[in-house]
């Protein structure tokens, strides 16, 4: 679905949370495949039972991806990410676990190098089926702002 929300329109403290999604070891698989990361945290599971976790913990750059795709229901067309700050692996995310994410808008500031923009920051959590937080990080958006003379519409 394509939205358009220029900067203005944007209200601290809006939050929005996705539906879970079950971790499965295909994805375990998977991401140690695209990654090249087959540390034995995450492919080992006899190396893993003599470790306080007792079981392989999910890599921290897969539950990030798969947590952030889970937000990418609307396309706002005037506006793109600039990036991710404060990238948090806070608990682990074990083989069977539902994650969901909740994303908040925690700040808007000027944009320094373009004027006809602004940034928006969205507090990204990554919850567990227990929601409890598991990752969070902040999610820069460069958003454009209202054109002069045009509808609110």
């Amino acid at each position: 679905m394509e939205q358009t929300t220029y900067f203005e329109e944007y209200e601290i403290g809006f939050s929005r949370t996705t539906f879970g999604r079950t971790i499965t070891e295909t994805d375990f698989v998977v991401h140690a495949g695209h990654t090249g990361d087959f540390f034995p945290h995450h492919m080992d599971a006899e190396f893993m039972k003599a470790t306080p976790f007792g079981q392989r913990i999910a890599h921290g750059t897969m539950v990030f991806s798969i947590g952030v795709g889970l937000t990418a229901s609307v396309v706002n067309p005037v506006a793109f990410s600039y990036g991710y700050d404060r990238l948090r692996f806070i608990r682990p995310v074990f083989i069977g676990d539902t994650i969901k994410t909740r994303a908040t808008i925690s700040a808007k500031e000027d944009d320094p190098r373009r004027p006809d923009a602004g940034r928006v920051i969205e507090r990204v959590e990554v919850l567990n089926q227990r929601d409890e937080v598991v990752l969070a990080a902040d999610h820069i958006y460069v958003v454009e702002r209202r054109p002069v003379g045009a509808s609110k519409d």
